[in-house]
């Protein structure tokens, strides 16, 4: 089993009053737009984001393409999807 540490973040009152987002689930969709900033620089990778964000691979894609943040697979990603596709087709 996993060992869990959380985090709380405090927003003042006044920010929080002056967020755009609906108040049910606020809490919900902002772990989604952290998740979304963090990998879109680099600090998460997409499976900790997604965690993050608590939606799944598909759905993460979706906010992904949503905000405009590419992928980030590069020509390294690509050479050890080939190696594992290439180990699974023996």
């Amino acid at each position: 089993m996993e060992d869990t540490m959380g985090m709380t973040l405090e927003i003042p009152e006044g920010v929080v009053h002056a967020m755009r987002l609906p108040r049910k689930g606020t809490k919900e969709e902002l772990k989604k737009l952290l998740a979304v900033a963090l990998y879109a620089k680099g600090i998460l990778g997409i499976g900790k984001a997604r965690e993050l964000a608590g939606v799944s691979k598909l759905e993460f894609y979706g906010l992904l393409k949503k905000d405009g943040v590419p992928l980030n697979y590069g020509e390294e990603d690509l050479k050890k999807d080939i190696e594992t596709i290439k180990a699974l087709s023996v």
